[in-house]
């Protein structure tokens, strides 16, 4: 008789299912099938697994030479895969590991309870240690509050320093050695026990079925509902954002919030997976109204949109609008028959006859009325002389009295008047034009929520708009950014556009994307800088932690552009000798004209290069990407290769010579130095950095290796 059995997967599987042969990933659905129509079926060869420290686990074979390992519950018929190898290896992993439900918190946890001996790893503990390191005030059941598994709060309560935890770290589960890493950091214990949000109940170790519905549970555990589901899964089982949300993320996406939210977070952290998790979980709640989701950029709307229809169900993606803000107010303002052009460059004739209006006894420089203009007039949306004597200036680098006001004043009314002659508008002022119209006619634009992300390229008047498009309530807006990467020149206080964040804003903490070495070294880049919190005050990467180790990054320096060339083509050709994918690796340069320059002499190589231009990558073209820096906002790739860090090119003299006073000559450094972490944070397991010449005086001299 058939057993109607619930099956769910572990990340450890996923892991495991992607290192598999093709033919054996095929057996694996073959296998996954059988078992969930009938668990005791014949040929499944459901085996006890002998030395094995979880009476619960068994082996189901797959073939001849390989087996799968799945948790039996101990009451019920939740199953849980956990592991595939071969033969040997299989059960070696299963006598390593348990599989346990923490009675405090009430998550399913696989975990190492002692040292592989035969692998000789230095680290574990000796029952006779005595009890004095850091943790060793924590009792057992604290621990076990913490995430500790019971079967390691013995070893746990001896360890003496971060070194020690990170030694360990594989034997634990993520929300242990998370909690473990905070609580050394300096976080209280009683606030960690806060953010885990243990159960009140007491809890069945046995329940499984329960166990899964925990958020600790589903960041590393899925359930499979049906067939289709399941070949999703394992059609792309390397995308698990697709799947497994930490418990952080969870929260922020499944839950209702009564106003606007602020999620930041350094590069590679997951705000934008938890912003398309939540227009997911928002467009299946919110009735017959959409869910707006937009961004600064087209090339990242393009890939939001990609990525949010591996997530969303037809019906699902019908109710979600992505779109770029700029292409929204034009389309918006079109609809509306408004009769003015928007300019999304400058008007330069319009600009000139301005200027010519400069007052000739102040001496101001030209770049000061292009700041003044888009950090003071437009972002505050100064229309008269009057508004202008009265707005603050604060963070303006050159001060001006009211008398100058007005002087100055004659510049931006001749150009407004120059831009109205001329039926023009610049995007801002098409933004404030949409703001008011909306306004003004109290429009129902059929949006319940409106979805943000990359919000520290978004300015001013765009974010009043933004504050427009869905009405004041529960779930209203969701603001995912991070000002370590603003790279444009925009600066936002959200609070002077409307929007109340205060009770509502959450930092991420984790690094999903790259190594802990290569973080450390792009965020030192911004060491010291004043980061913007996109409300008015100041933000900083204390406390983030990556999940992976990897090698430092490479800095080497050549004598001339060829040199360097050189050197990259033999990177590149050594990693297809060994059989991995060019199309994984991104060569990066400050701008269009260096990046084109490396690609002919890539093709001179004998190298395939495509250049990341507007549009998504074509995952299918074989060839080695190459893009500038700004190219890649909103992209990974498995090695980065930095080129071209030259003096005189990063950071461009052009920007840096132009700043009128010193203020905006550390916004423009800084601007620049964010371009630089940001390219350096695409990279998931290498890093790159090479110059020729003179190299970028960013670059730490204690770091530099001359190359050869």
């Amino acid at each position: 008789m058939s057993v109607a059995v619930q099956l769910a997967m572990s990340t450890e599987f996923f892991d495991a299912f992607v290192g598999l042969p093709v033919g054996v990933q095929k057996r694996v659905r073959q296998l996954i099938s059988k078992f969930r129509a009938n668990p005791t079926a014949s040929g499944l060869n459901y085996e006890t697994i002998s030395g094995a420290p979880d009476s619960q686990m068994r082996s189901l074979r797959i073939n001849k030479a390989y087996r799968a390992i799945v948790h039996r519950p101990p009451k019920g018929n939740t199953y849980m895969l956990l592991w595939a190898d071969k033969h040997d290896a299989a059960y070696r992993w299963a006598t390593r590991h348990q599989c346990r439900v923490n009675t405090e918190t009430g998550a399913i946890q696989i975990y190492k309870p002692r040292w592989e001996i035969d692998q000789g790893v230095p680290g574990g503990s000796s029952p006779a240690r005595k009890v004095s390191g850091p943790f060793a005030s924590l009792r057992p059941r604290q621990l076990m509050r913490l995430g500790v598994p019971s079967a390691m709060t013995h070893d746990v309560r001896r360890w003496m320093s971060e070194t020690e935890l990170d030694e360990n770290k594989s034997r634990l589960p993520l929300e242990a050695y998370e909690s473990l890493f905070y609580y050394l950091a300096g976080d209280s214990y009683e606030a960690l026990v806060r953010d885990r949000e243990a159960p009140k109940d007491p809890i069945d170790p046995n329940d499984l079925t329960k166990a899964l519905l925990r958020d600790d549970s589903r960041s590393r555990f899925v359930l499979i509902h049906d067939e289709v589901e399941l070949e999703e899964m394992l059609d792309a089982p390397l995308e698990k954002w697709r799947v497994f949300l930490h418990p952080t993320q969870r929260k922020l996406v499944e839950r209702d919030r009564n106003g606007p939210v602020r999620v930041l977070g350094g590069a590679g952290t997951g705000k934008t997976v938890v912003a398309i998790h939540r227009a997911r979980w928002l467009a299946r709640r919110n009735g017959r109204k959409k869910v707006l989701f937009v961004t600064f950029t087209r090339n990242l709307a393009i890939d939001i949109k990609n990525n949010l229809s591996q997530i969303c169900t037809e019906h699902e993606m019908k109710r979600i609008e992505v779109r770029n803000l700029d292409s929204w107010v034009t389309g918006y303002l079109k609809s509306r028959k408004c009769d003015f052009e928007i300019q999304f460059r400058r008007d330069r004739h319009a600009w000139k006859q301005a200027l010519a209006n400069k007052p000739t006894d102040m001496k101001l420089p030209d770049e000061f009325y292009r700041v003044e203009w888009n950090q003071v007039i437009q972002d505050n949306g100064i229309t008269t002389e009057d508004e202008y004597k009265k707005v603050s200036r604060i963070g303006r680098g050159t001060p001006l009295n009211r008398s100058g006001r007005i002087k100055v004043w004659r510049v931006f009314e001749e150009y407004r008047r120059q831009l109205s002659e001329r039926g023009l508008k610049e995007i801002d002022g098409a933004y404030a034009a949409a703001t008011e119209l909306i306004r003004s006619e109290e429009a129902d634009l059929g949006y319940s929520s409106v979805v943000v992300d990359e919000a520290q390229d978004i300015g001013q008047q765009a974010f009043r708009l933004i504050r427009q498009l869905a009405p004041e309530g529960k779930n209203d807006l969701f603001i995912a950014g991070d000002g370590h990467q603003a790279i444009y020149d925009r600066r936002v206080v959200l609070g002077r556009c409307g929007i109340n964040i205060r009770g509502r804003s959450f930092k991420l903490k984790l690094n999903y994307r790259t190594t802990e070495q290569t973080r450390c070294w792009a965020e030192r880049l911004l060491e010291g800088r004043d980061i913007n919190d996109l409300d008015g005050g100041s933000d900083n990467n204390l406390g983030i932690r990556s999940l992976t180790q990897g090698p430092k990054p490479v800095l080497r320096t050549y004598g001339t552009r060829e040199e360097q060339v050189k050197a990259i083509a033999d990177y590149l050709k050594e990693l297809q000798e060994r059989g991995e994918r060019l199309g994984n690796t991104c060569v990066l340069a400050r701008t269009t004209k260096e990046r084109n320059a490396l690609g002919d002499l890539l093709c001179e190589e004998g190298l395939d290069v495509v250049v990341l231009g507007r549009g998504s990558d074509d995952e299918s073209d074989k060839g080695v990407r190459l893009a500038t820096m700004h190219r890649v906002k909103g992209l990974e790739f498995v090695r980065v290769v930095l080129a071209s860090v030259n003096e005189g090119l990063v950071p461009l003299p052009f920007f840096m010579a132009k700043a009128p006073d010193e203020v905006r000559r550390a916004e423009e450094e800084t601007r620049e130095r964010a371009l630089l972490y940001v390219a350096a944070s695409r990279a998931k397991k290498e890093l790159l950095v090479l110059s020729y010449g003179t190299p970028c005086p960013f670059l730490s001299e204690r770091a530099k290796i001359t190359g050869r």
